[in-house]
């Protein structure tokens, strides 16, 4: 009596065993449909959904392809130093890159070509592409017609500039072609 009440003490552990991993695994198998989440400016959870390659390649041709400029590119006529970035798509998940400063009255003093790659995309966000430059990673975001351009190393885009300067920083979309 004391081995069947042993055996089944042993039985009855297995099958809650038994019952507890099936239950595990059906909550395993459903996480790929969980939608993941960010916070925005307000701490709230965001929903990030996952946006058709389609679409992005809309979003690069329209809302991303373009030309942008320092603030100090509307004083040019008075003298002041700029900075301009035209982005262009290469295709729907890759832009084309090519940064310059101002060269019509001073010598050059920033100059950069390069292509980035889609990294991501949410409204907290915006579109964010991602490139290797000078052993570095250097980040290009898209927000509400502003391009901010940054890396986790800080020097590596001095490399690209002379006389102190940097391509960090943010740049507003123009309405009209750059002109360098």
């Amino acid at each position: 009596m004391i081995l069947l009440s042993h055996r089944f003490h042993s039985a009855a552990a297995l099958t809650l065993m038994a019952t507890t991993m099936v239950t595990s695994l059906a909550a395993l198998t459903g996480c790929h449909s969980v939608i993941p989440t960010v916070k925005d400016s307000t701490h709230r959870a965001v929903a990030v959904h996952p946006t058709p390659v389609d679409v992005i390649s809309d979003v690069i041709k329209d809302d991303i392809s373009g030309d942008y400029a320092s603030a100090d590119y509307d004083k040019r006529a008075q003298g002041y130093d700029w900075v301009g970035v035209m982005v262009r798509a290469e295709s729907d998940r890759q832009i084309d890159i090519k940064v310059r400063s101002r060269s019509d009255i001073k010598k050059q003093t920033c100059q950069f070509d390069g292509k980035a790659t889609l990294m991501g995309q949410d409204a907290a966000h915006g579109t964010i592409f991602e490139a290797q430059a000078n052993d570095s990673t250097v980040f290009f975001q898209f927000k509400d017609n502003m391009l901010t351009i940054d890396s986790p190393d800080r020097y590596a885009l001095n490399y690209f500039c002379s006389g102190g300067g940097s391509l960090t920083g943010e740049y507003q979309k123009l309405v009209e072609d750059l002109e360098i």
